[in-house]
């Protein structure tokens, strides 16, 4: 017997022979998925009125036809009418694990074990403790970067807290500096620094946010020159008044652009001579390059000052160094994140320290690969009607049909009914991108993967 009735409870042999059973039912049963199937006629209907009733109460259709059933296998996703899919865009990135993965479900159950559905600032468990133990020393591998962690709901409560530390610290400063096409969510203040006018249709201005060239890896020198003279040009007319850039060190709604070292050094070096605080989104690119964080895969260490992250890693959070820590009062949530989230965000780092993730010879240069020689030959087969694949690492996209609007949104679509899930991006040209599930992906996952791609191709040319 413990000092503590919880942990005579989670110990409890009744407990582990329980949770032992409902993983190998659930294993039994996801077994059975093990390749796309198309939608069923006996669930047409059904699911028909379902897509109906959901437009009807969010005010607007789903994007996709998309209902899950709760189950998968890995890569591959049920949904309700009977259709099984690749998932290939895994929620904008945030299903890092696939779907049903084993490790994650034993995660879950032991946090519905626990006391409350939800953790917050006023009352925290032991787990909170534990993730931000090991997001900061995640994030200081290389070097001692970040000395606080706070964990929120949301990547766009995560951009705000970073903005408002950034504004605190550097105030009467009120101007924000962006990388052109970025996009840092959709919040009243973020839409504003999103360069996406549509994101921001009928919304009062809120913070002034001027904008730099992303990097073009055609011109290597020239690209740095060019945004260098565009960031001197707006910090002489606006002497004194920036507080932060915000870098997304690739580019996802931008069309899956990764920037360069050099470039990043050049502005990084610009912005500290004028006491500007870098602020590194990494919202997406966590757990998708070489590292852990994108940052260190461009070698950024000693060089930020906020870091942002969220979706693979079930939580967000904002990093800080004490330097730039708030005062009391300017950052708070009701409830950081539900129990289930942290206590899975703890086993899926745990699962990235155990298995070859990252590293030149790791999964993720592995799967890189494996999609880059498909694209070859298709750029071969099918000679400037594919180009790509774009990104780096587990972020890929290719452009179609010139990259038309109309065009990609129509492959897409047509992707997706014919069994793989992928998304669009950028725009002149549009971009079919996909977010892999790197914890359950595999190589023949891939290889059906490219096929469902040329298959729905051969069909719209």
């Amino acid at each position: 017997m413990s000092d503590l009735i919880a942990e005579d409870l989670f110990s409890d042999p009744e407990i582990k022979k329980a949770k032992e059973i409902l993983l190998n039912t659930i294993q039994k049963y996801k077994n059975k998925i093990t390749k796309t199937e198309k939608a069923k006629d006996s669930l047409a209907k059904t699911f028909k009125s379902d897509l109906e009733k959901f437009a009807t109460l969010r005010g607007g259709n789903l994007y996709y036809p998309y209902i899950g059933s709760g189950i998968g296998n890995g890569a591959l996703v049920e949904l309700t009418d009977g259709s099984i899919k690749y998932d290939f865009i895994t929620g904008i990135g945030v299903h890092y694990f696939g779907h049903s993965h084993e490790e994650i479900i034993s995660a879950s159950i032991d946090a519905a074990l626990q006391d409350t559905v939800m953790q917050g600032h006023l009352q925290q468990n032991k787990d909170s403790m534990e993730l931000m133990e090991i997001i900061l020393k995640g994030a200081n591998k290389n070097a001692k970067e970040f000395d606080h962690c706070f964990i929120s709901t949301t990547g766009a409560q995560a951009n705000e807290n970073a903005l408002k530390i950034i504004f605190q610290k550097k105030s009467p400063a009120n101007r924000i500096l962006c990388f052109e096409n970025c996009f840092a969510g959709r919040t009243l203040a973020l839409a504003q620094l999103t360069d996406k006018a549509a994101y921001r249709d009928g919304l009062p201005p809120t913070i002034a946010t001027d904008y730099l060239p992303y990097y073009d890896k055609s011109n290597h020198q020239g690209s740095i020159d060019k945004t260098l003279k565009v960031l001197t040009s707006h910090l002489t007319r606006h002497k004194n008044r920036y507080a932060g850039m915000c870098f997304e060190l690739i580019q996802g709604e931008g069309g899956y652009t990764p920037g360069n070292e050099e470039f990043f050094k050049a502005i990084i070096k610009v912005l500290k001579e004028n006491n500007i605080a870098v602020w590194v989104d990494e919202v997406q690119t966590i757990g998708r390059t070489t590292e852990l964080f994108a940052f260190q895969h461009f070698h950024l260490e000693n060089e930020i000052d906020v870091l942002t992250l969220g979706k693979m890693a079930q939580v967000c959070a904002t990093l800080y160094s004490d330097d730039f820590k708030p005062r009391p009062g300017l950052i708070s949530q009701t409830f950081t994140s539900s129990t289930s989230a942290i206590k899975s965000s703890i086993r899926l780092f745990q699962l990235l320290q155990e298995e070859n993730i990252f590293g030149e010879k790791g999964k993720i240069i592995q799967v890189h690969n494996h999609f880059v020689d498909h694209f070859k030959k298709l750029n071969k087969k099918y000679p400037n009607d594919f180009t790509g694949p774009y990104g780096l690492g587990a972020m890929i996209a290719f452009t179609s049909f010139d990259g038309d609007l109309a065009k990609s949104k129509e492959f897409a679509s047509k992707l997706f009914e014919n069994g793989l899930i992928g998304f669009i991006a950028g725009h002149d040209p549009v971009r079919i991108r996909f977010l892999l599930p790197i914890l359950s992906v595999t190589l023949e996952d891939i290889d059906k993967a490219v096929e469902i791609i040329e298959k729905t191709y051969l069909e719209l040319k």
